[in-house]
């Protein structure tokens, strides 16, 4: 089956859960049988890796540079909501066209709802089709108003509202959307109002990785991101400065290691003293999954599902997350992790997975839950299969 995947962003290096989340959906995908042509915007120099068997042919298509040009673009993308017209590349819509009309494509993948605009001549020429949703955008929105004032709080606001209505709008115009769990399809189904197809085809995820080489700390916490995204932003800042000092009073020998593009100012100038160790996005991942530590999933913000906590689990890796953080994973508290909600919460799960034999069973845990529910080859077969239902006759 040759499938045209069309993207936000290239996928290399992956760096964030997105990209990442598109990594393992290739993997499987190929090797249930797909041949993929790929096109993506591009703002540089196309990566340096690249991703080798997966894809047949890597369309990079350049796009321009500066917030002048970006500006004009969002003017040009009038009638577009925020979040939406910042993604909007015609300069990508143009390639897709090309390449539709040239090739005989079984079905095109759109990977995020942003990536919907430019796949305007696919849905014109009504070849099967999936929106892959990694979210619901506007609850993102909603949700980031609630919290923050000023500015963004504003911002947000004003457009949250009229993101719904634009993902609703494309929800029910595409001829299937793919939601990562049922909560993020319901959502979806409601935004809609009932029109258009959702199902739910969970995130794919390899299981029996190594972790990396252990961290300091007694024990090392890890929380993994980039300042360059509000909900990973929002969630640093409220760790670091509302949740640490309760686990370094309960674990006094504990040390907090920040992976990711973080701004200075949102770190304590004592963080030295205060056991907090900033690193940059590491070229192996792996590192940030240290064998013995702790990840810390502090997230209020978000939606869609979270890559990070399903690597934990394949490197075995404990993890504390916030409901907010594991929605769409698990429901309770056990389930393959422990769940916290304030300071006191996470210093105590905290505490609890320095012990041994209980990050063991909770990792365990994990991993079952990636073998039944997360299993690359088997989800792979399951986008091939909702594009051959698509198919007259």
């Amino acid at each position: 089956m040759k499938l045209l995947w069309i993207t936000t962003k290239p996928i290399l290096p992956p760096v964030d859960g997105g990209r990442l989340l598109q990594l393992r959906t290739l993997e499987g995908i190929v090797a249930a049988g797909a041949e993929i042509t790929l096109v993506a915007p591009l703002l540089g120099a196309p990566p340096e890796d690249g991703l080798g068997d997966l894809v047949r042919e890597c369309h990079w298509v350049p796009v321009a540079r500066g917030l002048g040009r970006q500006v004009a673009g969002l003017r040009a993308a009038s009638g577009l909501p925020l979040a939406i017209a910042r993604h909007r590349w015609r300069a990508v819509e143009k390639r897709v066209a090309e390449l539709v009309a040239g090739r005989p494509f079984d079905g095109v993948q759109v990977e995020h709802i942003q990536a919907m605009p430019q796949a305007r001549p696919a849905l014109e020429a009504r070849l099967p089709l999936i929106l892959r949703a990694h979210n619901v955008e506007s609850d993102i929105w909603r949700r980031t108003a609630a919290h923050r004032g000023g500015p963004v709080g504003w911002l947000s606001r004003a457009d949250a509202g009229r993101l719904a209505r634009w993902e609703g709008e494309t929800v029910a115009a595409a001829p299937l959307t793919a939601a990562l769990s049922q909560i993020d399809a319901d959502r979806l189904s409601q935004l809609a109002g009932g029109r258009g197809e959702v199902v739910v085809v969970p995130p794919s995820f390899p299981g029996g990785m190594a972790a990396g080489e252990p961290l300091p700390g007694a024990p090392a916490v890890v929380v993994l991101g980039s300042g360059g995204w509000l909900p990973n932003r929002d969630s640093a800042q409220w760790f670091v400065h509302h949740v640490w000092p309760a686990v370094r009073q309960r674990c006094p020998a504990a040390r907090l290691h920040l992976f990711g593009l973080w701004r200075a100012r949102d770190l304590p100038p004592e963080k030295a003293a205060l056991g907090i160790e900033a690193h940059p996005a590491p070229a192996d991942i792996a590192r940030a999954f240290a064998a013995g530590s702790v990840l810390a999933v502090p997230l209020r913000l978000g939606s869609g599902v979270r890559i990070k906590i399903l690597e934990a689990w394949a490197r075995g890796v404990a993890v504390v997350s916030t409901p907010q953080g594991a929605e769409g994973l698990v429901r309770r508290d056990g389930e393959g992790l422990l769940l916290a909600r304030d300071g006191a919460e996470f210093a105590a799960a905290v505490e609890r997975l320095a012990d041994p034999a209980v990050a063991a069973e909770l990792c365990a845990e994990g991993r079952r839950r990636l073998a039944e529910h997360h299993d690359p080859l088997a989800l792979g077969r399951r986008f091939l299969e909702l594009y051959a239902s698509q198919r007259p006759g």
